[in-house]
């Protein structure tokens, strides 16, 4: 059997969430699916392992394993930018279609509200996403779209005020 297909020898042991080793921020177990997807170089014999994604913008960590003699993979290690951890234009939201925190700001303060979430559904729906390979977390970007067109509305709202 090939390695991408073996079992994760770690899977029942692994915890769903680990302290990560550098910021000490609360991870998710993320598929190894979506580490071999993104990180450009990976050793030989990489080991089956659980690994965990690192949320915290100001760590440069982003895959760490739950094998502590397995490799960690930081943000240069990774072929896109994570945009949680990017605090420069463009910022990727959305890494199956292509949106950055800017396109939603640019079409709220045009606007007065973002579409973008209602076009990514309509994408999921039609079986065109494929955030298991595209996105660092491993996850769809909804929840994030969603948290960052509050978050800008919110603030217009504000300064309109």
């Amino acid at each position: 059997m090939a390695d991408c297909c073996s079992v994760n020898a770690n899977a029942e042991t692994a915890p769903a969430v680990m302290a990560c080793p550098v910021s000490g921020s609360r991870s998710k177990q993320v598929d190894m699916l979506t580490v071999r997807s993104l990180v450009r170089h990976l050793p030989l014999g990489m080991p089956g392992t659980q690994y965990y994604f690192c949320e915290a913008p100001d760590c440069d960590l982003v895959y760490f394993p739950f094998d502590r003699q397995a490799p960690r993979f930081r943000c240069s290690d990774l072929s896109v930018r994570v945009g949680i951890k990017e605090s420069l234009d463009p910022i990727p939201v959305c890494y199956c279609f292509g949106f950055s925190r800017q396109n939603i700001q640019s079409e709220i303060t045009e606007t007065g509200r973002s579409t973008i979430a209602d076009r990514i559904l309509e994408e999921v729906k039609a079986g065109n996403c494929a955030c298991e390979v595209k996105n660092p977390s491993g996850k769809c970007c909804l929840g994030d779209v969603t948290r960052i067109v509050t978050q800008t509305s919110s603030r217009k709202a504000e300064r309109e005020l």
